[in-house]
């Protein structure tokens, strides 16, 4: 409360008050341990809040963990407990004796501590983290500067300890890897490093989605300045840095939040909302203010003590909604009895608010695997205030697409082209992530189908390419980029000794290439939000399994994409084109340095006066089978002639028979049974196309 009259650091005052209505940002500032004094004596302040018990005290090697040596005061506000010592050395080690309201004794790990033992130990140590000096202004000023909506973002997701260890198998440090991973990040054209969670936690096998340290970088890889010292290194280097956050759910493991004062404190009471039977956990409590105050702190202390660049927010689906992963009878259906939770609504929109509010620039991105609607629009307008959200749906449907025998391609076309129908609904980011290579799954390569090694090679060079050419952020997980064959295996590093083969080597070649493509080519990232920036050639090609498409930046300037998904050649293959000209292959799958036959190569294919796919011109190619190519106009040449004249064959692009981008696409985004504004040119596909 705000009568509370101890004393703070600097003479520093925390509202309490604003802790209980949940609306602290910086709770972190008063709870946990921090230096201080105390009639003018230096210390350390700890303080806990744990509304339900009887008494507290502090307990570790220092007092032989003795818990009638030093007990906590309850400060004014009844909730909050408090205890000033001396002599409180870095790494002291501690944890709190909880006495509970049904006469037992918890031992508890401090919610706000800022490092942790390692496990299997699961107390705090005491660490300072205000004393690391950070280098990275000028990664922070160029941040400042840049539109991410209409930049490019491709992000590299990465387990810490296993991407590579040392040869005993043991993890690199958070220092060690960064100076390993840099480097390769930008070798290989990665903008950003996702981070699977590195909050503390006790279960390697959780892969760190277990947390029982929210406020402590896991001390698996070093102290909490080594984790510092890591994200300074990426930014100095032009990298930036998403860590997954867990604010959906924590383990029930003693030392936690579970039953913290031997009540439910942080998670729900209600018995048919508190718990995750399949996964083991409770369930935040996100309507209780302590516990919004607890995350919405926590989310800006990574942001603002540790500098990372956004928080990918995990399970967000299971937060929304009350009957996530629950039987009938095992949910209770909110007061107008839906199946929406309500509270959690309200939190994530107080969480976004409040996050933006502070630090503009950063990224909130939510895991989130339904169709609820309004994900990345503001909380003012009935959004739920992210900024970005994971594209789950053609996550799930092209990777269904892709295990399919080509020869059942045909009728599942519409996996490769529903998501044209809501990609601009949303800011998108284009996952293949560590859930997609575990549990049975199968690695990404060997859910390519393929009669061969060649073409399950070749298909995963296609999809790759089509992902890149997609409207929408790209996230790809470690290992994917080589073709890592078996699945992802945390107690290991990958196989990189596959880089031996010259296949393996040669698809990593091709992910460099591509994402370098990508970077160089603001078609493909300056439009990722709206039509603007795409408009098909050819999407009902179903019978082929082919398509084509553009991607357009503000200049105009555009590349054209087309795939073709099954193991047979397109010759002579007619696709309409917006301007007369030259179009040039820039880019394909198929080539002999990325394993391809190299058998086809269009060069420069001039265009026709031949209607085609709405257009006016049109060219022809061959198309490789399982492959994709990319091309980019050439106007033709000026002709010395009179000035008139000289307009008219100057090649100034001619606008193309559906004149913008916008209105091209909304009527062609139509299924093919339903078109009516693609006019006869649009179905007349020469005999010889069909093959």
């Amino acid at each position: 409360m705000s009568s509370n009259k101890t004393e703070f650091p600097d003479g520093y005052e925390f509202p309490l008050h604003i802790f209980h209505e949940g609306t602290s940002a910086n709770a972190f500032d008063f709870l946990g341990a921090h230096k201080g004094t105390q009639k003018g004596k230096k210390g350390v302040f700890f303080r806990v809040w744990a509304p339900h018990a009887k008494s507290v005290s502090i307990v570790g090697d220092f007092n032989k963990w003795d818990r009638n040596k030093n007990p906590l005061k309850l400060l004014p506000d009844g909730t909050v407990w408090e205890i000033f010592l001396e002599n409180v050395d870095t790494f002291f080690l501690y944890k709190y004796s909880i006495e509970t309201a049904h006469q037992s004794i918890v031992m508890k790990a401090d919610p706000f501590g800022t490092h942790m033992e390692t496990r299997p130990g699961t107390a705090t140590k005491y660490f300072d983290i205000d004393g690391y000096k950070w280098e990275d202004k000028a990664w922070y000023d160029k941040k400042a500067k840049t539109n991410v909506y209409k930049s490019p973002m491709n992000i590299y997701e990465v387990h810490l300890g296993s991407w590579r260890t040392y040869e005993n198998g043991e993890p690199f440090s958070y220092v060690k890897f960064a100076e390993e991973m840099v480097p390769y990040l930008k070798d290989m054209n990665y903008t950003h490093i996702e981070l699977m969670p590195l909050a503390e936690y006790p279960y390697d096998g959780s892969w760190g989605y277990q947390i029982i340290g929210y406020y402590a970088p896991t001390s698996r890889y070093g102290t909490p300045f080594d984790f510092m010292k890591m994200i300074d290194i990426f930014h100095k280097n032009g990298i930036g840095v998403i860590l997954d956050w867990v604010p959906a759910h924590f383990p029930k493991d003693g030392a936690g939040l579970f039953e913290f004062d031997g009540d439910c404190c942080y998670e729900y009471t209600d018995p048919l909302k508190k718990e995750h039977a399949s996964w083991g956990t409770r369930v935040f409590d996100f309507g209780k203010p302590e516990v919004q105050s607890f995350l919405i702190s926590n989310a800006v202390y990574w942001i603002e003590k540790f500098h990372v660049d956004g928080l990918r927010v995990d399970a967000v689906a299971s937060m929304l909604y009350l009957d996530y992963d629950r039987r009938d009878g095992e949910w209770r259906p909110n007061k107008d009895g839906g199946r929406e939770n309500y509270e959690a609504v309200e939190f994530l929109r107080k969480l976004n608010t409040i996050v933006f509010g502070r630090n503009p620039d950063v990224l909130m991105i939510a895991e989130e695997s339904t169709a609820w609607p309004l994900v990345t629009k503001p909380a003012d307008i009935g959004g739920l205030g992210f900024n970005f959200k994971w594209n789950m749906g053609w996550m799930n449907d092209c990777l269904d697409y892709m295990r399919l025998d080509p020869i059942y391609r045909a009728n599942n076309h519409n996996k490769l082209t529903f998501s044209f129908f809501y990609c601009f609904s949303e800011n998108y980011i284009l996952p293949i992530s560590h859930d997609e290579v575990v549990h049975g799954k199968a690695s990404l390569w060997n859910k390519m189908s393929g009669a061969f090694e060649i073409d399950k090679f070749s298909t995963l060079k296609t999809f790759f390419a089509y992902m890149m050419a997609h409207p929408g952020k790209k996230l790809n997980f470690m290992g994917n980029e080589f073709a890592q064959r078996i699945e992802w295996n945390y107690k290991q590093g990958l196989d990189w000794q596959l880089l031996d083969m010259p296949i393996h080597k040669q698809i990593q070649d091709f992910s460099r290439d591509l994402n370098k493509f990508y970077l160089d080519n603001p078609p493909l990232w300056q439009h990722d939000d709206d039509w603007n920036g795409f408009s098909w050639i050819c999407h009902d090609d179903y019978l082929q399994s082919v398509i084509a498409f553009r991607r357009i930046d503000d200049l105009g300037n555009e590349i054209i994409i087309v795939c073709n998904f099954v193991p047979v050649k397109r010759e002579n293959y007619r696709i309409g084109v917006p301007y007369e000209g030259y179009w040039e292959q820039i880019l394909s799958t198929d080539d002999v340095k990325y394993g391809g036959t190299g058998t086809v190569n269009n060069k420069k294919c001039k265009t026709e006066n031949f209607s085609m796919h709405g257009y006016e011109q049109s060219i022809t190619l061959d198309i490789p089978p399982l492959s994709a190519m990319f091309f980019k106009h050439i106007p033709p040449k000026k002709r010395k002639t009179s000035d008139s004249a000289a307009k008219t064959a100057a090649g100034k692009k001619k606008a193309p028979a559906k004149t913008s981008a916008k209105t091209k696409t909304a009527s062609e985004a139509k299924p093919a049974a339903k078109r009516k504004t693609a006019g006869k040119a649009e179905n007349k596909t020469p005999a010889k196309n069909k093959k």
